[in-house]
């Protein structure tokens, strides 16, 4: 593992940004920064950039062709490897709908591949699994397949998390759907997440599920009840419990910017996740593929249901990388670099409870960072102090 000083015009440290000076990387792991360098140690010169901390992914499918429901732990270890260059160096791998036995040898693949994903692999980090359903509701259904839609069962998710090695980080559900409550409050007490999306529940009843433990909402706007004012719904709820996470596609597609803008202005910086909700597809180049068992286009970047004479159907996921999410945030005028950045580190991790171990550049965690340019260009992704290269170019 190397040892060395980095130079840089700006870190994204904890406490705020520190201009110039040094940032130690011993054996892999961060040391502390210091604004002057001392002597007989290697400095490694990026004067003109901005070091970051790695990017946290916590509802993402898979990449680079490999989806997490293909049930092939080689294939997400490629992902992770990928996934790396392009700036991501912690996810959580992100289950779709499915049959119950399906997903959990989905957990069980993840499970097998993260073992291949630890420090020094050069790989990103497979820091738990998110479950994505298949406890929702099939007004709100989107790309997942209702064929599979549910009511949630405690005693399902413990033969998952078995299969999973206690991975599962995240649960999503539609709180409308009979035993929520009660599911919600048995995965809170183990310290899992649970996640309110693909749902049409009313404002009351989505308070209801964050009253019993509910801390996250999923890709707000896409696949909920929306705001009206006599109706608030999912998006009302999102927007009025202040302790709650607000997940986002920073895509510009998903979601318009002035809406981005207002659930910002309702949650703060501090409790906006940037997410990227990218399909297996994700860094590849435009063409037709399979994402969660379902025929997809990837076109103009964004994934759109195939349909069977070969036109584009409705909007299927993203394809966005999360270094390309907090540009647009910053370009859009809607946040700091500072802000855009936390929202795509330190923040997805608190919400996913995982911030002990990612989303910050700390003394003693692994060096994962991120080397961007002024204008927020990914430039380069290091893991554990060794360079994993740059971004792939179509």
């Amino acid at each position: 593992m190397a040892s060395y000083l980095i130079k840089a015009d700006k870190f994204f440290l904890p406490g705020g940004v520190a201009l110039g000076g040094y940032l130690k990387v011993i054996d892999g792991k961060f040391g502390a920064w210091t604004p002057a360098a001392p002597e007989d140690v290697e400095i490694r010169d990026f004067t003109g950039r901005w070091i970051a901390p790695g990017m946290v992914d916590t509802p993402i499918h898979g990449f680079f062709g490999h989806a997490t429901i293909d049930v092939d732990a080689e294939g997400m270890v490629e992902a992770s490897e990928n996934l790396a260059k392009f700036g991501t160096t912690s996810w959580l791998p992100t289950t779709f709908t499915d049959g119950v036995e399906h997903i959990g040898e989905c957990c069980a693949a993840i499970a097998e591949a993260a073992k291949s994903c630890q420090a020094g692999s050069g790989r990103a980090h497979m820091q738990g699994i998110y479950l994505e359903g298949p406890f929702f509701t099939m007004k709100h259904v989107g790309a997942q397949n209702p064929a599979f839609l549910v009511d949630s069962s405690y005693e399902v998710f413990r033969g998952w998390q078995e299969r999973a090695g206690g991975m599962i980080r995240k649960s999503a559900l539609a709180p409308e759907r009979d035993g929520s409550v009660d599911y919600i409050a048995a995965l809170d007490a183990e310290g899992v997440v649970t996640c309110i999306g693909h749902t049409d529940a009313t404002y009351d009843e989505a308070l209801a599920a964050v009253n019993a433990g509910a801390t996250c909402f999923v890709h707000t706007y896409n696949g909920q009840r929306g705001l009206h004012h006599r109706d608030p719904g999912v998006v009302g709820c999102a927007m009025s419990t202040p302790e709650t996470y607000a997940e986002i596609i920073c895509d510009g597609k998903h979601v318009r910017t002035a809406a981005i803008e207002s659930l910002l202005r309702a949650k703060g910086w501090q409790h906006t996740v940037l997410i990227t909700d990218c399909l297996g597809c994700g860094g590849l180049p435009e063409g037709n593929y399979m994402s969660g068992g379902m025929p997809v286009v990837l076109a103009d970047g964004l994934c759109y249901l195939r349909n069977e004479d070969d036109t584009r159907g409705n909007i299927a996921g993203s394809v966005l990388t999360l270094a390309k999410g907090v540009k647009n945030i910053v370009d859009w005028g809607l946040a700091s670099a500072d802000e855009a950045i936390r929202m795509a580190t330190e923040v997805p991790a608190r919400s996913a409870r995982i911030d002990d171990v990612c989303g910050s550049i700390k003394p003693g965690r692994d060096a994962d960072f991120v080397v961007f340019d002024h204008e927020l260009n990914l430039c380069e992704t290091f893991l554990a102090g060794e360079s994993v290269g740059a971004p792939i170019e179509y």
